[in-house]
C-alpha cells in the first residue's frame, strides 16, 4: 500500500508540473513583416488556439532567421520563438503543443515555404499536403507531423 501511496503521489507531483509548465510556455514572441498578412492570420490562428503572441514587425526578418539559426530549406515568412524553442512558419498550434507536451531535444518546428491550407494560408478548399519538420541546431531534420 505504502508502494502505491508514493506512486500516485509522484505521479500527482510530476502531472502538476508538467501543467504548470505547459501553461507558461503558451507565451510566444513573433518577428513578422509588417505588410504580410498571412502572418497576422497565423497570429489570430495562435491566440485563438490559447497562445499568448507579442509580435514583432521588421524589415529584417533575414537577420531574425540568421540569429535564429535557421537554414535556407527551414525558411518561411515569420519567425516565432516559444519556450526553448524556434517555430519557423505556418506551423499548426497543435503541432506547437505537442512539441511543448513531449519537449524533444531540438531547435524547433518548421513548416517551409508557405503551404496552402496550413494556418494563415487558408485559400478557399485548396490545401495542399505539407509536412512539420522538426530540426536540430544542425539543420538536420525529421517529419514531426503532415497534413492534408
Amino acid at each position: 500500500m505504502k508502494k502505491l501511496t508514493m506512486a500516485l503521489s509522484l505521479a500527482a507531483t510530476l502531472t502538476a508540473g508538467q501543467a504548470a509548465w505547459a501553461e507558461d510556455d503558451l507565451t510566444m514572441k513573433v518577428y513578422k513583416s509588417p505588410s504580410c498578412g498571412c502572418c497576422g492570420d497565423w497570429v489570430d490562428h495562435m491566440r485563438e488556439n490559447g497562445f499568448e503572441v507579442d509580435v514583432t514587425d521588421t524589415n529584417n526578418m533575414n537577420q531574425v532567421k540568421m540569429d535564429a539559426g535557421l537554414t535556407p530549406q527551414l525558411s518561411s515568412c515569420h519567425t516565432a520563438f516559444v519556450g526553448d524553442y524556434v517555430i519557423e512558419g505556418h506551423v499548426p498550434a497543435a503541432d506547437v503543443r505537442r512539441l511543448m507536451e513531449e519537449q524533444p531535444s531540438a531547435h524547433g518546428l518548421s513548416a517551409p515555404g508557405m503551404p496552402m491550407g496550413s494556418p494563415g494560408m487558408e485559400i478557399g478548399d485548396r490545401k495542399d499536403h505539407y509536412q512539420v519538420l522538426l530540426f536540430n541546431e544542425a539543420g538536420q531534420t525529421r517529419v514531426f507531423a503532415e497534413h492534408n
